[in-house]
């Protein structure tokens, strides 16, 4: 019989179908969960990021990880390489609240939501004739995966431009152009709002600097729901400060959580959330429903869904 390490409990009924799938579960804490002699015949392990405590090193019998993350960042891709272990993410299971997310910040930035809420706060009233509308604005998004597939439907009732940038300027669905990442500073150029959604890899570490900024439109508005490494935080705070960026809506950062030192705290142009767009009351339900899809198509021997490239980290 396989066995599976989940250090989640997705509930009675749910861990219940996986073992009538025919699997041992073995359900641990993730933020506590050490190597065990009953892990020696784990063949998967079912996890977010439990590899500060456990070193899957040990695991010798250990074949699959399957993760509840989209990101592969914190997988031990040198143990993961060398005994061949595959790893499948979850692609898609958080990209319809991002996509909401990615709607919410823009108009909230700008229709200045957040002056408002402040004016509300200290029983203000005052009118602000600088509001912005959607309309007609270009929105271009650094990555054209899931996430900005999700956010681009939502965004074409709003009668916008969406341009797009992936590895070969291949033409993805909702948007109406895309370019190679090649020619990343021509589509930014001709932006009004920029979306970071693009896999962080070695390749796009600090993707976005000094440089890549000063191809941007003065006054462009930014987001990113990436990794906050995509980012380089110094040219960011930086263009915040010039107002190149005019506005920004951050939920991810270099360093998580935020320092309390960290001037983007104190910024009147940045809206700050913690790690929280892929939030919604279907997490769990969609998380569970890929699992047990791979681990249904796992002990049947068929091809599993969102099989990464370690390497590319994507």
């Amino acid at each position: 019989m396989l066995k599976a390490l989940f250090t989640y409990d997705y509930g009675k009924e749910k861990m219940k179908k996986i073992e009538e799938l025919g699997y041992k579960v073995l359900i641990r804490d993730e933020n506590k969960v050490v190597f065990e002699e009953e892990f020696n015949d784990v063949n998967i392990l079912v996890c977010y990021n439990p590899f500060s405590t456990l070193d899957i090193s040990l695991m010798q019998n250990l074949k699959w990880i399957q993760l509840s993350s989209i990101g592969v960042d914190q997988v031990p891709k040198d143990v993961v390489l060398a005994r061949k272990i595959t790893v499948t993410n979850n692609k898609g299971g958080y990209s319809i609240p991002i996509g909401e997310w990615i709607v919410l910040k823009i108009l909230e930035m700008l229709k200045n939501s957040r002056e408002f809420y402040e004016k509300q706060k200290n029983k203000v009233w005052k009118m602000d004739t600088s509001l912005l509308e959607l309309y007609n604005k270009t929105v271009g998004f650094i990555g054209t995966g899931t996430i900005a597939q999700e956010a681009a439907k939502r965004l074409k009732g709003f009668d916008v431009n969406i341009l797009g940038v992936n590895t070969n300027g291949r033409k993805v669905e909702y948007f109406d152009e895309c370019f190679s990442m090649q020619n990343l500073k021509d589509m930014l150029s001709r932006c009004d709002i920029v979306v970071v959604a693009v896999p962080f890899t070695k390749e796009t570490y600090h993707l976005i600097n000094d440089d890549i900024i000063s191809s941007m439109k003065d006054g462009v508005f930014l987001i990113n729901i990436a990794r906050g490494s995509v980012i380089d935080t110094d040219a960011l705070i930086k263009a915040l400060n010039t107002k190149k960026i005019k506005k920004a809506a951050l939920d991810v950062f270099e360093e998580e959580p935020l320092s309390e030192d960290s001037p983007l705290w104190d910024m009147e142009n940045v809206i700050i959330t913690p790690h929280n767009s892929w939030i919604s009351e279907m997490r769990n339900e969609r998380r569970f429903n890929l699992i047990y899809e791979n681990m249904k198509r796992y002990i049947e021997g068929r091809e599993l869904l969102n099989i990464v490239d370690i390497i590319k980290g994507y």
